[in-house]
């Protein structure tokens, strides 16, 4: 059994989840919205240029252009300064400084073209006339140009166009490539090792031999030994399986390739066979090296069972990793590592000896190994002097060590917000509480009467706790809004629990609904608050029942299990009159457990009241101001055997 988490009890508001969902993406066509997209912006940057042009071709102030016989007039008065003449095109500039233009007949020259309207030499004689050449390349782009703009810019569409397309086909000749990505060992900003990972001291040891091996391949080898070849490392998510992984190739300075097991699935059937092809071959071209493949229940689940939809390409992709671990071809320098936290669904040709055979199970961190994961998420956060580390440990039994690194990194975002430049004590402890439940609402403010319901509601969870034996001690109570909760009570174990007893379990019960009890009690009255504490209580009954054996009704009987489900069964393993004794039973244990709470409740009523007055006032509770409440009212709260001990010695 897996070490038991910090107890919540909460109030919640009225009202449920109500998540929206997300609309789900339409798979894209290659030529679809991205090619039409690229097609229009093409075409409005060409209109747009050519508006440009246009505007700037006819802005400004051009020379007025007279007739030809105008000009004849104008040289014959003497009005015509000069004339420069460049090709058919006539530029004229008065004695008065105006400029005009006009053309003339491109077969003849401009004295004979004037003398035919009767300007004779003398007058012509009077102007100043320039004659410049037209180079023969303006001659041609002036006269090409209307007919290779066009040209070109369709030649430049095309173009475009066909990268766009031959893109998308060799997107599609690599669709059956494998989308795996490789850690060089050589990278050192992305190398972990060892050092890199606290706790999970039997799990690095089973993969101490692994990183030996492919270091030193050939004392394996001379004495016959196989290694195996492939490792599946099982455990609750957060726990560091990728992490582990990653710090064997690091460790043994190897290629790491990694991928998930949901890339391997397309819509189209063979497409995941040939990249888990293609993922082996690139493995053992750079052999020796580690695969790692994360979530491999994603492919790797039992076939023919109906699970995971029946899907053929998720079979065939298994089936091509069943023949690439043990096949034809074996490869004894490839290293197939695999995560998952459903052990329970894989087929059994994955688990047999010659592929998975070797199973790590890495579990969540007990208090030494979370005060070592909190080490290392530290050492790049400047921490205050009054930070204890192993404090932060105990109150945070059954957390991961990505909750932790969660924890470290929240505490770092409160201190900076608070515009500090240390991350303090408080902070850590803050931190606690808003990975568990979330950040506090302080905009949800609570009206008189309802924060005086929740204040006995959070007070009956933690009187009934701090006076049941086998319940777990309180460590705080608070009737600030924080995520979904109104309210909470938080109770921590002393020590880690790799399992929990029959009277644990009735005695957690009876806490959970202390808080129902409570409002019951003393307003007449229920809310909609205690429906979560019912759902959890009503949980741990029928797991006693069910799963535990704790029944003595029903005896030592599993009804329900975590195996999966046998190929073609359907409904439960059991008959419809033993699911009647079991919801029987469930409500007996229920029953007692409000009976239990309501007793102690009524013993204790001074007290539920002083600490109910006090919530009220002060908001939260923390461990030290509640047990002076409890001492002032003759309820001795408990203590860690360390202290008691203390205390004996004294005494």
């Amino acid at each position: 059994m897996s070490a038991s988490r910090p107890k919540l009890t909460r109030r919640q508001p009225k009202g449920g989840n109500n998540p929206r969902k997300k609309p789900s993406k339409q798979p894209r066509s290659p030529l679809g919205p991205s090619f039409t997209g690229n097609l229009l912006s093409t075409i409005l940057v060409f209109l747009l240029l050519m508006s440009v042009y246009t505007f700037i071709a006819t802005s400004g102030k051009k020379p007025q252009e007279i007739p030809l016989s105008q000009v004849a007039q104008d040289v014959a008065a003497g009005k015509v300064a000069s004339i420069d003449v460049s090709g058919d095109s006539l530029d004229l500039k008065y004695q008065d400084s105006t400029e005009r233009v006009s053309r003339k007949d491109p077969s003849a020259g401009l004295p004979e073209t004037l003398a035919t309207y009767g300007v004779t030499p003398e007058e012509l004689s009077k102007v100043a006339i320039t004659v410049e050449g037209q180079p023969a390349w303006q001659f041609w782009l002036t006269v090409l140009a209307p007919i290779l703009l066009p040209v070109l810019f369709f030649v430049f569409l095309f173009w475009f166009l066909s990268r766009q397309v031959r893109g998308t086909g060799m997107q599609a000749f690599s669709f059956g490539q494998s989308k795996a990505r490789m850690t060089d060992p050589a990278d050192t900003r992305q190398r972990v090792t060892f050092a890199d990972v606290a706790g999970a001291r039997e799990a690095k040891e089973e993969l101490v031999e692994i990183v030996d091996f492919l270091k030193n391949p050939k004392k394996f080898l001379d004495i016959g030994a196989r290694i195996p070849k492939g490792i599946l490392l099982m455990g609750a998510p957060g726990t560091g399986k990728t992490l582990l992984a990653r710090a064997v190739a690091g460790e043994a300075s190897v290629p790491f390739f990694s991928i998930s097991g949901s890339e391997f699935v397309e819509m189209f059937v063979g497409v995941g066979a040939s990249r888990v092809r293609d993922l082996f071959q690139m493995a053992k071209r750079a052999a020796p090296a580690i695969i790692f493949i994360d979530e491999i229940d994603a492919v790797g689940r039992v076939r023919g069972s109906g699970m995971g939809g029946g899907n053929d390409e998720r079979e065939q992709t298994l089936n091509q990793i069943l023949v690439e671990m043990d096949g034809f071809e074996p490869t004894e320098k490839v290293i197939v590592m695999a995560a998952s936290n459903r052990p329970d669904v894989l087929d059994p040709a994955l688990l047999r000896p010659g592929r998975f055979d070797r199973r790590v199970v890495i579990d969540l961190p007990d208090r030494r190994d979370r005060e070592e994961i909190l080490k290392i998420h530290a050492r790049k956060k400047p921490l205050g002097p009054d930070v204890n580390l192993t404090v932060i440990a105990e109150r945070t039994p059954g957390f991961s060590g990505a909750e932790l690194y969660s924890l470290m990194n929240e505490g770092a975002i409160l201190a900076a917000r608070e515009n500090r430049t240390e991350v303090t004590q408080y902070d850590l402890i803050r931190s606690i509480e808003k990975v568990m439940l979330g950040p506090e609402r302080k905009s949800h403010m609570l009206s008189t009467k309802e924060k005086r319901v929740t204040a006995y509601h959070e007070a009956g969870h933690a009187l009934v706790a701090s006076v049941l034996p086998y319940a777990d001690p309180v460590h705080k109570i608070s009737i600030i809004s924080r995520g979904r909760a109104a309210g909470y009570t938080l109770k921590l174990p002393f020590t880690d629990k790799k399992m929990q007893s029959k009277k644990e379990f009735l005695d957690d019960i009876a806490t959970t609904l202390g808080g129902f009890v409570a409002e019951e009690m003393v307003f007449d009255d229920v809310t909609t608050g205690p429906h979560n504490d019912l759902s959890v209580a009503t949980g741990l009954a029928r797991d006693m029942v069910s799963r535990y054996g704790m029944s003595d009704t029903l005896g030592p009987v599993a009804f329900a299990t975590d195996r999966g489900r046998e190929p073609g069964a359907t409904g439960e393993a059991y008959s419809q009159e033993v699911a009647a004794k079991i919801d029987a039973e469930v409500s007996r244990i229920i029953e007692g457990g409000k009976v239990r709470a309501r007793k102690i409740l009524e013993e204790h009523r001074k007290a539920l009241d002083v600490i109910s007055e006090k919530l009220v006032e002060v908001e939260t509770l923390e461990r030290d101001d509640f047990e002076d409440l409890l001492i002032a009212n003759g309820i001795t709260p408990k203590k860690k055997e360390e202290d008691e001990m203390k205390a004996a010695m004294v005494a």
